[in-house]
């Protein structure tokens, strides 16, 4: 069984799933004027600024943070190691084409959620992809409104929210400071429990104040490590580039990796690490107060490139300047034995808060996630159920270490991704429609600005 769903697993995360993924970003860059280029410094400046005055649960900052916390996680640790190790420094430069692509398919994610939300029958927000495939698409699409629907649950429960942060959390702490895990395990619950029961509110509030801290804090970390390496740095930037190009010789244990490997690792990984298209971040984005679709995707984009365009960057170039890439280590190990060559004290504890965070961050993110879609398939009366069935789960994860079910995970992880595909690619023009009246918008207001300016200096200049 495990033999098929591995298989299986291989299959759907294969060459076509990535096609389809990096095409549509790249579809929607040249429709959109290579928008997360052009248009980058406001979105980064809307972070803080926007007005907020719209219908909606959250500030665009609440939600950016609400859908980092469940972005941001073991990936940005793990997931970069493991791409490295298997493609070389290589796979590097390819996650960064994959955040580039990205930011422009996570930004069409919000403009649509925002446009097609609905309230639901507690006066709740609700939207993501299951509203904007059948709100956008038509009536005929909802069976694959239902699909993503079901496998946003599943996600949820089953992996991205529950078991592999729960155990990634208990294991660490268990090896760096002896703490048993089921002590670990009930504290865990019991935080989880506050939060979640509390709803979008609570879990927004609690994500505006980790995330940034948590992202500044391991950005600051891995900085203080490329900084000691400062002499080898350049030309760690540059094997990057070289590597993503050529074949990547075998030297100590790193095995030897081709073109192709480097591009499918750091692709494949930076997808799964800022989970551009896959159609999560959407469903936070769609609470945000505001009344303008094309703000908020703009936020929206922020999101993969603090992920990946940094926080990513930061663990890559860890593990390539400190030369652990090509050493016998793999994973969380690989990346604590990149920042223990340069802070053999300090290692331990960095790697171990930074990944508890991220990984905690991850859990409550991921359960708004999982209500909303089970909100969409039952209605109001299945969200305090699935909080408890969820809050259940998170408690049971340290007990259940199956594989099958991280394999399964996986599998309803990247089926996510092509009911929300589908609708990007037939809903494009709406996304394009959207950002020029937006655009159109502000170069009015500016144009009034400068009117009512100069006609200031003309009345100052008269007196």
């Amino acid at each position: 069984m495990l033999d098929f769903l591995n298989a299986f697993d291989a299959l759907v995360w294969g060459p076509p799933l990535m096609v389809l993924l990096i095409g549509t970003g790249i579809m929607l860059t040249t429709r959109l004027g290579l928008l997360q280029v052009m248009k980058l410094p406001k979105a980064l400046q809307l972070i803080f600024s926007a007005r907020s005055n719209g219908s909606g649960d959250v500030s665009s900052f609440q939600a950016l943070c609400t859908a980092l916390a469940a972005t941001v996680g073991t990936g940005n640790i793990v997931g970069v190691a493991t791409a490295v190790k298997a493609g070389g420094p290589g796979a590097l430069f390819w996650m960064w084409i994959a955040a580039f692509f990205g930011m422009a398919t996570k930004y069409a994610e919000g403009v649509l959620a925002v446009k097609y939300r609905k309230v639901d029958g507690n006066g709740n927000i609700s939207g993501g992809p299951m509203y904007y495939i059948e709100q956008g698409l038509g009536k005929n699409y909802k069976p694959l409104a239902v699909m993503f629907a079901i496998f946003g649950v599943m996600t949820a429960s089953l992996g991205s929210g529950t078991f592999t942060q729960v155990n990634a959390i208990t294991s660490i702490v268990n090896v760096s400071f002896d703490v048993p895990v089921i002590y670990t395990a009930a504290v865990l619950t019991i935080l989880v429990a506050v939060i979640t029961i509390g709803g979008l509110q609570s879990i927004a509030k609690v994500a505006s104040k980790i995330v940034p801290f948590m992202a500044v804090v391991y950005v600051i970390s891995a900085i203080s490590v490329l900084v000691y390496y400062a002499d080898v740095l350049p030309a760690a930037i540059k094997l990057v580039i070289d590597s993503a190009f050529t074949t990547t010789a075998a030297q100590g244990g790193f095995l030897g990796a081709t073109i192709m490997v480097a591009m499918r690792s750091g692709i494949a990984r930076g997808i799964y690490s800022n989970e551009a298209g896959l159609g999560s971040a959407p469903i936070v984005a769609a609470a945000a107060k505001t009344k303008w679709p094309a703000e908020q995707g703009l936020v929206s984009m922020t999101g993969t490139f603090i992920d990946t365009i940094i926080i990513c960057t930061m663990t890559g170039l860890t593990l390539i300047v400190s030369g652990v890439w090509c050493g016998d280590v793999n994973g969380a190990a690989m990346t604590e034995a990149a920042f223990a060559s340069a802070f053999p004290g300090m290692a331990k504890y960095m790697l171990t808060f930074g990944l508890v965070l991220f990984a905690f961050s991850t859990i409550i993110g991921w359960s708004y996630y999982g209500e909303r879609c089970c909100e969409y398939l039952f209605g109001v009366k299945g969200i305090m159920p699935y909080r408890i069935c969820y809050i259940i789960l998170v408690g049971l994860g340290v007990f259940l270490k199956l594989e099958t079910i991280w394999v399964i995970a996986d599998i309803v992880n990247g089926l996510m991704a092509i009911p929300n595909l589908i609708a990007l690619i037939g809903l494009s023009g709406v996304v394009v429609a959207e950002t020029k009246l937006y655009f159109e918008h502000w170069d009015r207001v500016a144009e009034r600005r400068k009117s009512i300016d100069s006609a200031s200096s003309s009345e100052l200049s008269a007196e």
